[in-house]
């Protein structure tokens, strides 16, 4: 579990950084480092922290992880990341409040309590789901790896 919580930790300090920096340096949120710059950086990172993860359970247990521990570690990673990073939006939200969350809602009359719930659930949901996703591939590799080996 503690590496789960420092590969998870890591990807949200990642999060966090990039957050402020980016609002400190472009105001707009609905421009595309907020957008698509986001979404890139924060999965990059993802993979990155699984990868480096599973490499630190090996160093640990002093062996290759298997297909199963690999997607285990690798999800809960990715469980560890989604509730911290839900927990610095939940607390970005009180303190800032909406500004941040302009580019998050599909329409001007929708109320703002909805969209962060959405952007909540989405960000859990696809934390969890993709980080079982780039879990899977790099225990795949791994394992493939150690098959081949003499």
């Amino acid at each position: 579990m503690k590496i789960a919580l420092r590969y998870g930790l890591m990807v949200t300090a990642g999060v966090v950084a990039w957050t402020l920096i980016a609002h400190a340096l472009v105001p707009d949120p609905r421009s595309a480092i907020h957008t698509l710059g986001a979404f890139t950086f924060f999965n990059v990172l993802h993979f990155a922290s699984i990868f480096l993860g599973l490499k630190a359970w090996e160093r640990e247990h002093q062996q290759k992880p298997t297909f199963r521990d690999g997607v285990k570690q690798g999800v809960l990673i990715s469980v560890v990341y989604a509730v911290t990073a839900s927990l610095y939006f939940a607390i970005t939200l009180m303190v800032i409040g909406t500004r941040w969350m302009a580019a998050e809602a599909t329409s001007p009359n929708e109320p703002m309590s909805r969209v962060a719930l959405k952007a909540f659930a989405g960000l859990t949901l696809m934390t969890i789901f993709f980080g079982f996703i780039y879990s899977t591939l790099i225990s795949f590799v791994v394992a493939k790896r150690l098959s081949t080996e003499p």
